[in-house]
């Protein structure tokens, strides 16, 4: 009887690498991806863009302008430093908790696309959302409230927003790492609200009492709070503490979430 010879099949190199072009397209199939999900998903957008344009329109449109027009700016700030918190902290600690337990997680690490796509593109979702949230609280704050703002203001909170989402997406990424799905919208809210109330983001951190006041640095929304006053031209103190203290929250942050994913999917 005749034999069959089948050719063989090279095998790629072991530390063949994939093409420039096609790792490009991975992250960025994946960031259009996440993108789309929640844009898509109105219990995921609508919160966000609704809590803090409402508290807004209330407190600094409406009761703001009795108070002056600085109330309305520092308001304007902290609101949006409010809004930006959500889409970090939810984004990632929400669905990071739900796709690890509905075994999705473990799914994506077993497709062919660079490890780093996932949590790229869920970045990029937070960004966005944060992205949006202050330009919805810049254009209430502009043609509403009337506002003087600069260009180089408006530009400065919105690139605060933009970039200060980043520390809260790697709070949310550990926290989705701790928590199971069920639970993660109601311990994240233990984490958000107290946050928010405590770094002066709803009243000022003078009609606080003073032993609340001295614990304000601790939370990484207080200073943001303070890139944010000072973008707006209400700024009191030097930019660069603040800036370092949000940077070592998110890589501290983020290399915890990442030990853990290690360890525990």
């Amino acid at each position: 009887m005749n034999t069959v010879s089948i050719p063989a099949i090279a095998a790629a190199p072991a530390g063949a690498e994939m093409p420039l072009a096609r790792l490009f397209g991975a992250y960025l199939a994946e960031a259009r991806s996440e993108c789309l999900r929640y844009m898509r998903a109105p219990s995921f957008m609508l919160p966000i863009i609704l809590f803090p344009t409402l508290f807004y329109l209330l407190f600094g449109v409406v009761m703001g302008k009795a108070e002056g027009a600085d109330a309305v700016r520092y308001l304007l700030a902290s609101y949006s430093v409010f809004g930006v918190m959500s889409p970090g902290l939810f984004g990632f600690g929400v669905s990071l908790a739900m796709e690890r337990d509905g075994g999705l997680l473990t799914y994506k690490r077993a497709l062919p696309m660079p490890p780093g796509a996932y949590l790229l593109g869920k970045m990029l979702m937070a960004m966005l959302a944060a992205a949006f949230v202050v330009l919805l609280l810049l254009a209430m704050a502009l043609l509403l409230a009337h506002v003087t703002l600069t260009l180089t203001q408006v530009g400065a909170l919105l690139l605060t927003g933009i970039l200060g989402v980043l520390p809260f997406c790697a709070l949310g990424m550990f926290m989705g790492t701790l928590i199971k799905g069920q639970g993660a919208p109601g311990m994240l809210n233990l984490i958000y609200l107290p946050m928010s109330f405590l770094s002066g983001l709803w009243v000022p951190l003078s009609a606080l009492p003073k032993f609340l006041q001295q614990f304000a640095p601790v939370w990484p929304s207080y200073h943001l709070d303070q890139l944010a006053l000072a973008a707006v031209g209400m700024g009191q103190s030097a930019l660069w503490p603040h800036v370092l203290v949000l940077l070592g929250f998110a890589v501290g942050f983020l290399l915890l979430a990442a030990r853990r994913l290690r360890r525990y999917g």
